[in-house]
């Protein structure tokens, strides 16, 4: 078993309370006082967890270099879904599914971001290139303030490839895309939906472009033309979101109105 480093509180904690990971034991700064710790411990003692209280150094040490505000834990390797099975899943528990796929992303603090942002949108999983992108490393856990631990996230090796497959499962693929001709407010996204982010510098590959069933910008009003690829996840999935929940509200007659007519993407 590959063991990794858990940096932070909110990664500690949330590590714990999904249970996913094997923690072999956390690390405690001394004479450091977060409530956020009181609970760590509680849980640590209540799963069995062995916690122990170490100087500020050999907590730096352990850490080699990422902030760890006074705790870190040993912990197993993140697991991976397989791609393919994880869709599976996904649309055997739900008639809407959202995805978010990543073509390229590199750093880990905005990978961090995403995951924290897409968990918080209810998003049903997230895949990563193989290929030329960032992982599941320590700094990308303790950006994503634990979410990490609660959203499914499968690596993905070619990903255009992959985009034909979900296509032809029903999913429609929406590229996002600075210089596209529609913004993302005139599309109806009554349907199941992947979200294609770029990378931080090139954006879209010409062939994930290609596999795009459509292309959205999200309009802006300063100076500044295009967000980061975290930003840009942001408004595009809770837009998605907002949709979703408006498709299910009650209608007139107490009815959902969801997804007795999905509309394809206009």
């Amino acid at each position: 078993m590959t063991e990794h480093i858990l940096v932070g509180p909110h990664a500690v904690l949330e590590a714990l309370r999904a249970g996913r990971r094997h923690i072999d034991r956390i690390y405690l700064a001394r004479e450091r006082y977060d409530p956020r710790i009181v609970e760590i411990v509680k849980r640590a003692r209540d799963l069995g967890v062995p916690s122990t209280q170490e100087k500020q150094e050999r907590l730096d040490e352990l850490a080699k270099g990422v902030t760890h505000q006074g705790v870190l834990a040993v912990v197993s390797e993140v697991g991976y879904d397989d791609p393919f099975a994880l869709v599976t899943r996904i649309r055997a528990a739900t008639p809407l599914p959202l995805l978010l796929l990543l073509d390229g992303v590199q750093d880990p603090q905005n990978l961090g971001a995403i995951i924290r942002t897409a968990e918080a949108a209810g998003a049903d999983g997230l895949f990563i290139s193989k290929h030329r992108a960032v992982g599941i490393t320590p700094a990308v856990a303790k950006a994503s303030a634990g979410a990490v631990e609660h959203l499914p996230v499968a690596r993905v090796a070619g990903l255009p490839a992959f985009l034909t497959w979900l296509k032809d499962q029903g999913v429609w693929i929406l590229g996002a895309d600075p210089n596209a001709v529609r913004s993302i407010h005139e599309i109806d996204f009554g349907a199941s939906m992947g979200v294609v982010i770029g990378g931080e510098h090139r954006g879209l590959t010409v062939l994930v472009r290609q596999r795009c069933d459509l292309l959205a910008r999200i309009p802006t009003y300063g100076r500044v033309d295009s967000l980061n690829a975290a930003a840009a996840a942001a408004v595009f999935l809770f837009e998605i979101r907002r949709q979703h929940a408006i498709m299910k509200q009650p209608s007139a007659n107490g009815q959902e109105t969801a997804i007795v007519s999905q509309k394809s993407p206009q």
